[in-house]
């Protein structure tokens, strides 16, 4: 596959991940946005389907989760999360999935986390969006099912990501080992190995589903 990679404020990173992408021999291009900002979302779209002519697989993986006790989160940040991890999800779909149904053929994965699962202190908004992209999964799966389009999410646990600008994100992940019943972290390869099955046409026949990926952890 040709690839869109998305970066928000790090392009060195962006063009890592592009570099490697046409080290294995296809294509890529690093289009940078804010996918909280609604020109954003609507710019990065059209730079796809200028480049590639269409986008077939649309994986929405972007997220914030700030912390904020009730009595101090603002109605500015409560926003800001849900256009970052649901709105932008909706528009993106919204602007791909034409290009789908002309070729019959189309995988749309959303990324739903722990945060689908269960109520977290200090991030209802975080929770709250990400309920609502699981819905928008089952919603989504029906209707677009009958073009050939599958729509499924993936529910991630504890990832052993790199998080060089959080240490403390990255000490919060570390102390979930004892969380987790296969006694280890997660690793992106094998949350990439899921999403590539649902984006394959080996995957067609899943669809309206959210898979947790989280090792039976219960956090």
């Amino acid at each position: 596959m040709r690839v869109v990679v998305h970066g928000n404020r790090n392009r060195d990173a962006a063009e890592e991940t592009a570099a490697a992408v046409r080290a294995a021999g296809s294509d890529a291009l690093v289009v940078m946005g804010d996918l909280g900002e609604r020109r954003d979302v609507g710019a990065i779209a059209e730079q796809a389907v200028a480049a590639f002519g269409g986008v077939e697989v649309l994986v929405n993986n972007a997220a914030i989760r700030p912390e904020s006790p009730l009595e101090e989160l603002s109605e500015e940040e409560w926003h800001r999360v849900f256009a970052v991890n649901l709105h932008s999800a909706f528009l993106l779909t919204k602007a791909f999935v034409p290009g789908m149904k002309r070729r019959g053929f189309g995988r749309v994965v959303y990324f739903t986390g722990m945060n689908a699962m269960h109520g977290y202190a200090a991030r209802p908004h975080v929770s709250a969006s990400k309920h609502a992209l699981w819905g928008l999964t089952k919603a989504f799966a029906k209707e677009l099912g009958p073009a050939g389009i599958t729509v499924n999410a993936i529910s991630p646990g504890p990832i052993g990501t790199k998080h060089p600008d959080d240490p403390a994100m990255a000490q919060h992940i570390a102390s979930m080992v004892g969380r987790v019943p296969l006694g280890r972290l997660g690793t992106p390869e094998e949350i990439a190995a899921l999403c590539g099955h649902l984006c394959s046409r080996e995957g067609g026949f899943i669809s309206g589903q959210m898979i947790a990926c989280n090792g039976a952890a219960q956090t």
